[in-house]
């Protein structure tokens, strides 16, 4: 069986480096960098400062979508979702070294996304979630076991609607790792909530 290197179970999903730099400073040492342009010099931009910091500190970055981008800026990881599939040149991000992510939200993108030989896969939304419309029902916990098992050694991401209190019941459910957007960024205490789901993660392990 193949070793598929292990995650931090803290994965935060953040809208540029300057939140990058934030809950880097907080302890967050695996974090995505989903930055929203299609100006390419700004994504060059804010992925070449989101390295330096995480650099620094001894972070693992993963680039969402703009693999292009990730691959010349010499990132470690990279994020794409089911479309971005269709276009991604994954010869070239292999090639460079750099590992993948794929989301799923159903049997047939996990087998797409299987084919690939991903670093880790996604799932969600596993609760409901107002980040953006999605055409897929929540998940649920019995899902993310479910996937564990199809994904076998590779890491297993929960996204989707989770909190705080939802973190142990996604770990024990088969997630290794729990990614959050709205519940770190629209918090108006983002550093605190920050530092209280990595001891949360850390309860769990």
């Amino acid at each position: 069986m193949m070793a598929y290197r292990t995650i931090d179970a803290f994965y935060p999903v953040v809208p540029d480096a300057a939140w990058v730099s934030r809950l880097v400073r907080c302890g967050a040492r695996f974090i995505q960098l989903r930055f929203k342009s299609a100006d390419t010099q700004a994504v060059a931009a804010e992925i070449a400062a989101a390295l330096v910091v995480c650099a620094e500190a001894g972070a693992q970055l993963v680039v969402n979508d703009h693999w292009r981008e990730a691959i010349d800026a010499d990132a470690t990881y990279v994020h794409l979702g089911q479309t971005d599939l269709d276009t991604a040149d994954l010869h070239a991000l292999r090639r460079r070294g750099l590992m993948l992510g794929v989301s799923t939200h159903d049997h047939a993108e996990l087998e797409r996304a299987l084919s690939t030989d991903p670093d880790y896969v996604a799932l969600g939304p596993v609760y409901p979630t107002t980040l953006k419309v999605m055409p897929w029902a929540p998940q649920g916990l019995e899902r993310l076991g479910e996937w564990k098992r199809l994904v076998g050694s590779r890491p297993l991401v929960a996204i989707g609607g989770i909190t705080l209190e939802r973190v142990p019941l996604c770990l024990d459910a088969g997630a290794d790792s729990v990614a959050v957007v709205s519940d770190i960024v629209a918090n108006p205490d983002p550093e605190r909530q920050t530092e209280a789901w990595l001891a949360a993660v850390r309860k769990d392990a």
